[in-house]
C-alpha cells in the first residue's frame, strides 16, 4: 500500500477489547475492510495487531490508524508513545498517527506537538499524520507549524443529522482529507424518515444510506460494530450510488446535533 491511498470506508474499533473485539476486528477484514482506526486512549491496539496477525493479511494491505493521546504531548513524550502503540499493535510503524484532541482547554501551544507529530513521520514510526477534532483556526495554525508537511486528515463527528459544514468545507479547501466519525449518528439514522424512504428505494439500510453519502462527498467514514451482521451490511454502503436528488434531500436532514462535546474540547466552528 503506497502513497496516499487510506481506503475511504475503515473500520473503527473503539469498545472492540478482548476476543469478541478482535472476533469482530477479524469479521471485518473478512469481510473487506482494509482501514481499521484506534487510539492509544482505546485500549484496543493489542487487538487491532491481533486481529491483522490472525488474518494472514500481508502488512501492507491493512492501513492502520492510531491516535495520540494529550497526556503525551509534553516535550519529548510522543515519539516515544506511538513506539509503545506500535509495540502494542505489534507492527514496526503505523500508516497513519492522529493527534486525538488538541490539548485539553489549550493548556498546551500546537507548537509543543505538532512538531513532534512530524518527528514521529520522519523516523518512519508513521508513514502520514493528521489530527482529530481540530477547528478550522487549529488546523490552519497546524499546516503553518509544519510547514509543507502534509496532514492527511482531520478525523470529525460528521453525519447527514450533523454536516460540520463549515469545517469540512474548510478542510477540503486545505487538501484535507475529511473523516467522519460517529458517522451513522450512533445509530439515530434510522429514525429519519427521509432516510429509510431513501433506504427503501435503495434495498438498503438507513445506516448504509448514510456512509454511502459520506462516502459520495469525499469523505472517509469509520463505522464501527460489535456484530458481524451490522459489520457486512455497512461494508455494503460501497455499493449505493446515490442520486443527485437524494444526495440535496440528505444534505436538508443537518439538525446541528453534535453528540461528542467534551468541556474540555475547542472552541468549534
Amino acid at each position: 500500500m503506497q502513497g496516499t491511498d487510506m481506503p475511504r470506508l475503515g473500520f473503527g474499533t473503539y469498545d472492540r477489547k478482548g476476543d469478541e473485539g478482535i472476533d469482530a476486528i477479524g469479521c471485518a477484514l473478512e469481510t473487506g475492510y482494509r482501514h481499521l482506526d484506534t487510539a492509544q486512549d482505546y485500549g484496543t491496539e493489542a487487538e487491532v495487531g491481533a486481529a491483522i496477525r490472525r488474518s494472514g493479511l500481508p502488512r501492507d494491505e491493512v492501513f492502520v490508524t492510531t491516535k495520540v493521546t494529550p497526556a503525551n504531548f509534553g516535550p519529548g513524550a510522543l515519539v516515544p508513545s506511538l513506539e509503545r502503540s506500535c509495540e502494542t499493535l505489534g507492527l514496526d510503524h503505523v500508516d497513519l498517527a492522529l493527534i486525538h484532541w488538541p490539548a485539553p482547554n489549550g493548556e498546551r501551544p500546537l507548537s509543543d506537538y505538532i512538531p513532534q507529530l512530524a518527528e514521529a513521520r520522519a523516523r518512519g514510526l508513521a508513514r502520514h499524520i493528521g489530527v482529530s477534532n481540530f477547528t478550522t483556526a487549529l488546523l490552519d495554525e497546524a499546516l503553518d507549524i509544519l510547514g509543507g508537511v502534509p496532514i492527511l486528515t482531520n478525523q470529525v463527528e460528521l453525519n447527514p443529522l450533523f454536516r460540520n459544514r463549515t469545517l469540512a468545507d474548510h478542510c477540503t479547501a486545505r487538501g484535507v482529507i475529511v473523516t467522519c466519525y460517529q458517522p451513522i449518528a450512533h445509530g439515530r439514522i434510522g429514525e429519519d424518515p427521509v432516510m429509510r424512504q431513501i433506504a427503501e428505494t435503495h434495498g438498503a439500510t438507513p445506516e448504509q444510506i448514510a456512509l454511502a453519502f459520506e462516502l459520495s462527498r469525499g469523505y472517509a467514514a469509520i463505522p464501527t460494530s460489535g456484530k458481524a451482521e451490522r459489520i457486512r451490511s455497512n461494508f455494503r454502503a460501497l455499493d449505493i450510488q446515490l442520486s443527485e436528488g437524494e444526495i440535496d434531500r440528505i444534505e436538508g436532514l443537518d439538525r446541528g446535533q453534535r453528540s461528542i462535546d467534551p468541556d474540555w474540547g475547542p472552541d468549534w466552528d
